[in-house]
C-alpha cells in the first residue's frame, strides 16, 4: 500500500491512506485494548494509535513534505505550512471500545482533498476538492445529496459552549422539528459523510469553529464539495468566527432547521 502511493493525486492520498487506518480499524475490533486516557472523560485505544501511525505512514511515503496534525500524535511539522494534512484515525472511539461499529477514519489534506472511510461498511466517501464521490467494492459513484429521508443526526455530546442560547437537545424538543424530521443522536461523524450520500437530510452540532478540526474537517469537505449546505449554528459560514455545524442536504432543509434554531433561541432569552 504505502509503497505503491507515490503517483497519486491528492485524492488518492487521502482515499489510501483512509482505507489503511479503517483496515486497521477493522482488523482490531473486538480485541481488549488498554483505554489510554486524555482527560475530561475522553480516551484513546491501541487501535486510534496504530491507525493513526498507518495513516501516517501513507501520507509520509505520498508527501514527504506535507505537516501532519494527528488526534493522537499532535502537530508534525510546521503548523503554519503550506500544505497540512488533519488525521482523526478512529472517530467513535467509546462506541468502537464498547463493541459498536458506529465509527470513521477521517483524512483530509486542508482546503483540499479528503477522505471518511467506514471500517465496517467499507465505503469511502472522498472529494478532490471539487466533486464529492463514494468507493465501493472498488467502484466510484457520485455523491447526490437529498433530503429524502427526513432524517437527521443531532450530536449531542458535552461541552455545550453555546449554552444556554443554543442546546441541541432543544432541538429535538421544538414541535416542528418533531413534525417534519425524525431525529437520530450520533456519535461519529460519518454522519456528515451519510448526508453527502443521501442518507442523512442534515447534521447539527454545537462546537467552536470546526472548520480546521481532524474530527470534522474531512466531512466537511465532501459535504461541501456534493453540493450541500453547510453553515455553523448561527447560518454564518464556518471559520474563526463560526461556532458549531449544521450541514443539510439542500436549502430548504437548511432554512427550516435554522428558523427552528433560532425559535429555541428566543425562547431561552
Amino acid at each position: 500500500m504505502i509503497n505503491s502511493c507515490a503517483g497519486l493525486d491528492d485524492a488518492g492520498v487521502a482515499i489510501a491512506a483512509a482505507r489503511a487506518g479503517a483496515d486497521v480499524v477493522h482488523t482490531m475490533y473486538g480485541r481488549h485494548l488498554t483505554r489510554i486516557d486524555k482527560g475530561a472523560g475522553d480516551f484513546a485505544t491501541a487501535a486510534d494509535v496504530e491507525a493513526e501511525k498507518t495513516i501516517l505512514g501513507v501520507i509520509r511515503a505520498a508527501r514527504p513534505d506535507d505537516a501532519v496534525l494527528g488526534e493522537e500524535g499532535g502537530q508534525q511539522g510546521a503548523a503554519d505550512a503550506a500544505r497540512q494534512w488533519l488525521v482523526d484515525p478512529l472517530c467513535g472511539t467509546l462506541n468502537y471500545a464498547v463493541g459498536n461499529m458506529l465509527v470513521a477514519v477521517n483524512v483530509a489534506l486542508r482546503d483540499g482533498a479528503a477522505a471518511v472511510a467506514d471500517p465496517f461498511s467499507g465505503e469511502v466517501f472522498f472529494t478532490d476538492g471539487e466533486t464529492a464521490g463514494v468507493r465501493r467494492n472498488g467502484a466510484d459513484a457520485r455523491l447526490t445529496p437529498t433530503p429524502a429521508t427526513q432524517l437527521v443526526d443531532v450530536n449531542l455530546d458535552p461541552p455545550f459552549p453555546s449554552a444556554p442560547g443554543f442546546r441541541a437537545v432543544d432541538l429535538l424538543g421544538h414541535p416542528g422539528f418533531v413534525e417534519r424530521f425524525r431525529p437520530r443522536v450520533v456519535s461519529t461523524t460519518l454522519a456528515l459523510a451519510w448526508v453527502a450520500a443521501g442518507k442523512r437530510a442534515a447534521y447539527v452540532t454545537d462546537g467552536g469553529d470546526l472548520s480546521g478540526s481532524v474530527h470534522f474537517a474531512a466531512g466537511i469537505a465532501v459535504c461541501r464539495a456534493a453540493g450541500c449546505v453547510v453553515t455553523g449554528i448561527d447560518g454564518a459560514p464556518i471559520g474563526r468566527a463560526g461556532r458549531g455545524l449544521v450541514v443539510a442536504a439542500d436549502a430548504d432543509t437548511h432554512g427550516l432547521l435554522m428558523s427552528m434554531i433560532r425559535s429555541r433561541r428566543r425562547n431561552r432569552t
